[in-house]
Formats: structure tokens, C-alpha cells, sequence
């Protein structure tokens, strides 16, 4: 991904708009390290911080159907995973006895 983000981004920096950004010395420093680590300007960073977003995070709004449909599913079923559970299984992600990912059971 970083190969063809940096061709994208040397084509793009000839059409770049300037912003100033008050960042804390905290995120300063993470964007610096970030840029020198990938050896990109941290303005490249940024844009491709902003790309990665943009493909995970729905921007346009929670999806009620897709909600109403999960609701009516645990409803008929009483079946999910649990808060403790999931958060066991992140816990032990890259750790020797990383778990399996939680499966839903009866609650409730």
C-alpha cells in the first residue's frame, strides 16, 4: 500500500492546498516519527491517515436498518458476545496465549 501511496502522493503534491494545523507536542512528535519512519513529508502522512479512515469509518452515518437488524437477531436468539469476553480476546492479541476470537453465546 505505502508504494502506491507514495506515487499517488508525488503526483498529487503539485495540486496541494496549505494548512496550518495546531497539533500537541504529543502528536507532533508521533507525526514526525511517522513521517521519518516512512520517509515522507508529514503532510503525506496526514492525507494517508485520512485515506485509511475513510476506508474503515463510516462517515455517512450509523446504519439504523443494519441496527434494527442486529436488535430483532439478539432478540430471537439471546445470543451475543460479551463485553468481558471481547475484551479478553483483545487483550491477548500478540501475546503468547493469544485467545480465539469470541463466538456469541445465550445471555441473558
Amino acid at each position: 500500500m505505502l508504494d502506491n501511496w507514495t506515487g499517488r502522493w508525488q503526483r498529487l503534491r503539485m495540486n496541494s492546498v496549505r494548512h496550518v494545523l495546531d497539533l500537541d507536542p504529543l502528536t507532533d512528535t508521533r507525526l514526525r516519527e511517522l513521517a521519518a519512519e516512512r520517509g515522507l513529508e508529514a503532510s503525506a502522512v496526514i492525507a494517508e491517515a485520512i485515506s485509511l479512515l475513510d476506508s474503515v469509518v463510516n462517515v455517512g452515518g450509523p446504519d439504523l436498518e443494519e441496527d434494527r437488524r442486529r436488535l430483532h437477531e439478539f432478540e430471537r436468539t439471546r445470543e451475543a458476545i460479551t463485553g468481558p469476553d471481547m475484551m479478553a480476546w483483545v487483550e491477548s492479541w500478540d501475546s503468547p496465549n493469544e485467545l480465539p476470537s469470541p463466538q456469541p453465546r445465550k445471555i441473558g
